[in-house]
């Protein structure tokens, strides 16, 4: 679409310069799509497959908000959970002084005390040797001092939903074309990730998290894979509640999980990531947007003042995860976006 020019050329160039081989775009506003577009090929082969709108990336840590966070509101709706539960009242491993005062509030803040990564996969497998070394670990700072980004926490949290709902996590949320695991029909048209040497091969289709990989491909931290479609549809609906429409969750709900912390210099809401003007949204949207980033090279952003989400899918990692050529070409894609929508209304 013309308007869009200038965010469209942003995107080629990136991928003209190897920051990505693939990209997959949609813009929207609550009441529907905007822009939805596909750039470059699946990898840098000339004749690799191109782009399109029905490609599937693995969205990695866009799996925090889309998938954890929802089923958390959701089973605060249901009162089958509170923000001021106790980890330790939920998961019998965790335990010691340091941290018996840790929340549920306090994991989807990413202010327990955990560390930010630690290569599980290595020596674990499964559920039960995650939760007893990472509720075994010592804290790295005194909960709710600060801030530390931590897929352990959500991995916990992942575990503590099951429980919950009685249902691995990979059954609990399936939606839109959203889920866990991907058949293998999907494969051919997902744009595949790392040469992960751990593994021995190419991954297309299978999940590039090892942490994840090592518990099934499905955990609170990452595992989802889904079209920009599909990830549109559900901002879609984020977005429809933050203005006050019918959503995934209550409103009041909505409203707390979306709130910025209080932790010292932190700018994490509950799951949810906020505008920061350093961040990958760029400058330009409101203080009130809330988003997220994938490691594969995903973001999602929706600003509710502006009746507007992003959707950017990429494989940045494809063939190595050094790339960080996408930083750059993120901030100035959403920037890019934001004029085109302010310019034509």
């Amino acid at each position: 679409m013309e308007r869009f020019g200038d965010a469209a050329g942003l995107l080629q160039r990136a991928i003209s310069s190897h920051a990505f081989p693939a990209a997959s775009v949609e813009v929207g506003r609550a009441d529907g799509v905007a822009w939805r577009a596909a750039f470059g090929r699946l990898t840098y082969a000339e004749d690799a497959p191109r782009a399109t709108e029905e490609t599937i990336f693995d969205l990695a840590s866009l799996t925090k908000v889309i998938a954890t966070t929802t089923l958390a509101m959701q089973a605060v709706d249901a009162g089958r959970l509170s923000l001021t539960d106790r980890v330790a009242d939920r998961l019998a491993a965790w335990r010691g002084l340091d941290r018996e005062a840790v929340t549920i509030a306090d994991l989807l803040e990413h202010a327990s005390g955990l560390t930010a990564y630690l290569p599980f996969f290595r020596d674990h497998h499964g559920r039960v040797e995650f939760e007893r070394a990472i509720c075994s670990l010592p804290l790295e700072y005194v909960p709710r001092a600060r801030s530390i980004y931590s897929d352990l926490g959500f991995i916990l949290l992942g575990f503590i939903l099951e429980d919950i709902n009685r249902a691995p996590l990979a059954q609990q949320f399936d939606y839109e074309g959203l889920r866990f695991n991907p058949p293998r029909e999907w494969g051919e048209r997902t744009a595949p990730t790392e040469l992960d040497l751990w593994r021995g091969r190419l991954l297309q289709g299978e999940v590039h998290d090892e942490n994840t990989w090592a518990l099934g491909g499905a955990a609170g931290h990452a595992g989802l894979f889904g079209t920009a479609a599909s990830t549109g549809t559900f901002a879609r609906l984020v977005l429809r509640g933050l203005r006050g429409g019918r959503s995934i969750a209550r409103r009041e709900t909505l409203a707390r999980f979306t709130m910025k912390s209080t932790v010292p210099e932190s700018s994490r809401a509950l799951g949810w990531d906020t505008m920061l003007t350093s961040s990958s949204c760029g400058s330009r949207l409101s203080p009130t947007a809330i988003g997220h980033t994938g490691f594969t090279g995903t973001s999602l952003w929706i600003d509710a003042e502006q009746d507007l989400y992003i959707v950017l899918l990429t494989n940045r990692v494809h063939p190595t995860r050094e790339n960080n050529g996408i930083q750059p070409a993120r901030r100035a894609f959403h920037d890019a976006v934001v004029d085109a929508v302010r310019a034509h209304g």
